[in-house]
């Protein structure tokens, strides 16, 4: 599947939008993409960087029979990370692209070095006009630069409110085990008033539990005992 440079081109302009192109960029893509280019289907999901699929035939080495056959790019799927848009992109590469854009040093600078006319893909014209763009806005903004008290003043607040969240976090641990501490206690409740009702019950009916205890009375033992004596269990 192939298709035309023209239908890449209102694709384009329907996601990114007229109004949200840099001044002259409308123009310098229509000159660098002619309504004749054909270009491989699969590439508008990636980049390519020119590597496309490749016709050629495939020779015997006895007869010298021709066969037709294809190249394919090696295309891998990989995540980039873009500084302006500050995540990942996930998106498909060939090999050769992920060597241009190391070369260039990171995804932004690749799309913003590439020129348009090397940009044969839909994904990379369309990222190329998008970081293009948040670079233009990121330009025109204000730089503000602080002096070094409102940067200690900036440094304490942080420590503060890093000293905040962890004592909220020590308050929300003591609330829980308060929690299961309570929980606890009642189950422990729980379990004696069990305990004191079955024994009631057993008393009531005349049935004792408890072991046979050895009651000694010191006082009888010291006027009527004598040394070596034994003393019964009665």
């Amino acid at each position: 599947m192939a298709f035309r440079g023209k239908e890449m081109m209102k694709k384009l302009l329907k996601n990114v939008g007229e109004k949200n192109l840099a001044p002259g960029v409308k123009q310098s893509l229509e000159r660098c993409i002619p309504k004749s280019k054909i270009v491989m289907g699969r590439a508008n999901r990636g980049l390519y960087a020119g590597k496309h699929i490749q016709f050629g035939n495939r020779v015997s080495e006895d007869g010298g029979n021709k066969t037709r056959r294809t190249w394919k790019p090696n295309v891998q799927e990989k995540r980039l990370f873009s500084y302006i848009l500050d995540r990942h992109i996930q998106v498909e590469v060939t090999t050769h692209a992920l060597r241009c854009i190391d070369k260039a040093g990171g995804i932004d600078e690749y799309l913003l070095k590439t020129p348009y006319h090397k940009m044969d893909t839909e994904m990379g014209l369309f990222w190329k006009a998008k970081i293009q763009k948040l670079y233009e806005e990121l330009g025109q903004m204000e730089v503000v630069f602080f002096s070094p008290e409102d940067e200690a003043k900036f440094e304490e607040g942080f420590r503060e409110l890093k000293l905040s969240e962890r004592e909220a976090r020590r308050e929300l641990r003591r609330q829980m085990y308060a929690g299961l501490s309570k929980h606890k206690q009642i189950e422990a409740g729980h379990k004696d008033d069990q305990a004191i009702a079955e024994e009631a019950g057993a008393s009531k009916k005349g049935i004792s539990h408890e072991k046979p205890k050895q009651w000694v009375s010191y006082v009888l033992a010291a006027e009527h005992m004598k040394v070596g004596s034994v003393v019964s269990d009665t």
